[in-house]
């Protein structure tokens, strides 16, 4: 199974739903896993509240909400796992959305769900994150190394430009809603990396994605591991990611079956 660790709410409804429609179309299962597993529902101001005269920019879209809108009538989410009742045999791959608001930290700040995640990762499974979804990665420690799982490796995730963008465009009456935590998504997570230079921001001016032209998004692959920067990069997020959950079932496969002709000669 694929699996989604969710917060217990407030993530953002186009980073979970996007990946997910794109497994599920697919044929491959998706499990989800909540703090004590409960039912989450994304971040409402995204879905519902909106932000004033903002609103056309930075709500969701109205095909990805459709989107999350199937999402919240599928029965695995209607169902989702407990962190702590995961079973990592059964888990093929790992998939991380994020979200600017305070319900976040219930995933971002828990050590099973960061134990997980480094287990996960560190097996080599095809591993998904975008946004603040990155910073589980960031914190996520290699027991081998005690390092975090993103040393040595490639990564974007949300950039300090966007982020501080949005906190500017709202603070005057979301206060901190865009500042999740005091030091940027982007600081965190390349102090987390081997070199500075392995976090990649992407276009200055980054465009969203559509279904139809998933080339607009930004990501970064390295080895089993795909990252993206915000929901505009979603569309091409989920292709790439799906790429890589593809190419490892294939691998498995293989690996699985036995080698052509062997005990030929033999009977």
């Amino acid at each position: 199974m694929i699996l989604f660790l969710l917060p217990a709410g407030d993530y953002d409804p186009t980073e979970a739903a996007v990946p997910w429609a794109a497994l599920r179309d697919a044929g491959f299962e998706v499990r989800f896993a909540t703090p004590g597993g409960q039912v989450a529902l994304a971040d409402p101001r995204l879905t519902e509240l909106g932000f004033s005269w903002l609103s056309p920019w930075l709500m969701t879209r109205r095909a990805e909400l459709a989107a999350y809108r199937r999402l919240t009538e599928d029965p695995r989410f209607l169902a989702p796992l407990a962190y702590a009742d995961v079973d990592p045999a059964e888990v093929t791959g790992l998939f991380v959305p994020g979200g600017h608001a305070a319900g976040m930290r219930t995933l971002l700040e828990d050590a099973t769900a960061q134990q997980l995640c480094a287990r996960i990762f560190t097996q080599g499974l095809p591993v998904g994150a975008v946004c603040h979804g990155v910073l589980l990665a960031a914190r996520a420690l290699d027991p081998a190394t005690g390092r975090s799982v993103l040393h040595g490796r490639r990564t974007t995730a949300l950039t300090t430009l966007l982020e501080l963008t949005g906190w500017n465009l709202t603070r005057l009456w979301l206060g901190r809603y865009y500042r999740t935590y005091r030091t940027t998504v982007q600081q965190e997570v390349t102090a987390a990396l081997a070199d500075p230079s392995h976090f990649l921001a992407g276009p200055a001016l980054p465009r969203r994605d559509t279904a139809a032209r998933p080339g607009r998004g930004f990501t970064v692959r390295d080895g089993n591991y795909v990252s993206a920067r915000w929901p505009g990069d979603c569309h091409r997020l989920a292709a790439e990611y799906l790429a890589l959950v593809r190419a490892h079932e294939t691998a498995a496969e293989h690996t699985r079956q036995p080698t052509q002709g062997k005990g030929k000669g033999r009977r």
